[in-house]
């Protein structure tokens, strides 16, 4: 019996190596997975192309800022990073991109293969990427959890502004044809109707300015 004691002191030793090893692993890898869905990941491994994003999500709220090009923005809560950051919001929380994607993204990243900015994500694509199907905004931005609510409810809430850009009378104009996430929002409304520069929230530019700065740029 006294032979074997040391043999059997031996391997409770190793058992005990293996499991701190095998905790360790574990939490390295949960503290990664934790990791990778803050923004703090997408400036760090991705700096190349998503060091801008990460500029803008970080501004405070409600101050004079600059957009994902570098440009003046009057007021930062023009910019939907910003206020969906003041909601606690993270990336990932809109941007919910499917394995396939993930991998094209770290192909492109390690390549170089792309342009500055990136080109923009409107709100279908986001849709189709989180699984909420297509369509123009309603089934992501207004599904429960987010801005409940319906086109309606919308269209009420801006009906006492003397031109309401919830009007909803043209059917093919998605919610982010107007709210822009990484540079000021544009009031589309404006391509058409001079009016509705009036109501424009702060910081918020026209539909010919938002253009000139995306030519600029």
């Amino acid at each position: 019996m006294s032979e074997k004691a040391p043999t059997t002191k031996k391997k409770h030793n190793r058992l005990k190596i293996l499991g701190c090893v095998v905790a360790v692993v574990a939490a390295l890898g949960v503290g990664f997975w934790v990791w990778h869905t803050t923004p703090g990941f997408c400036g760090t491994l991705c700096h190349d192309s998503m060091s801008e994003y990460l500029v803008s999500y970080d501004q405070a709220s409600d101050s004079e800022g600059v957009d994902k090009w570098g440009n003046a923005v009057a007021d930062t809560d023009a910019m939907l990073a910003v206020t969906h950051k003041a909601a606690n919001l993270a990336c990932l929380d809109c941007h919910v991109p499917t394995l396939g994607q993930q991998v094209g993204e770290v192909v492109t990243q390690v390549s170089g293969n792309y342009e500055m900015p990136l080109d923009e994500v409107g709100v279908e694509e986001l849709m189709k990427n989180s699984g909420n199907g297509t369509g123009m905004g309603d089934g992501f931005c207004l599904k429960s959890g987010c801005h409940d609510g319906t086109r309606s409810d919308l269209t009420a809430l801006t009906a006492d502004l003397p031109f309401n850009p919830h009007d909803w009378h043209h059917d093919d104009i998605e919610c982010s044809d107007c709210h822009k996430s990484h540079r000021a929002s544009v009031l589309y409304c404006t391509e058409c109707h001079e009016e509705a520069a009036a109501v424009l929230p702060d910081g918020w530019v026209t539909y010919e300015a938002g253009m000139q700065i995306r030519e600029a740029a």
